[in-house]
């Protein structure tokens, strides 16, 4: 390969490459994105995608905006014909209320999200919880 790589060692180390930002990538980082790109172009179609709805959800913008930028997206996508892109397109048309709430206020539930993860992972250190007025004392004293 033009950068002294073979093909296994670029694969294996554009690994999370292809789930970056293309402005985030270091200079061998773009010559393994360039080589990989021109051996597998539906990769790079499938990449350009990617960012583009990165972008869309970035974008300070109205939710009837971000309706339209999401649906010129789907159109997109659709037209690509990606059988790997159509559970995407599938779940974000089951959830369209949803994530066009978020762009209303930019809220999202991970804080929720990570209390719960925070909750089991204290279960899963004591092995379960036998005593409930215990736990929740211990739970009101660590996280409040």
């Amino acid at each position: 390969m033009d950068n002294g790589e073979t093909m296994p060692q670029i694969m294996a180390r554009s690994r999370h490459l292809i789930l970056m930002h293309k402005s985030k990538w270091s200079e061998k980082q773009q010559q393994r994105a360039d080589i990989l790109f021109k051996a597998f172009p539906a990769l790079q179609k499938a990449y350009h995608i990617y960012p583009e709805l990165v972008d869309i959800f970035n974008k300070k913008s109205k939710p009837d905006q971000a309706r339209l930028n999401l649906a010129r997206w789907y159109n997109k996508v659709e037209a690509m014909a990606n059988k790997g892109f159509n559970k995407v397109i599938e779940t974000f048309e089951n959830h369209n209320d949803t994530i066009i709430n978020y762009f209303q206020e930019r809220l999202t539930n991970a804080s929720a999200e990570s209390f719960n993860a925070k909750i089991k992972a204290l279960r899963a250190q004591f092995r379960g919880v036998r005593d409930i007025k215990f736990f929740m004392y211990r739970m009101a004293t660590l996280y409040s």
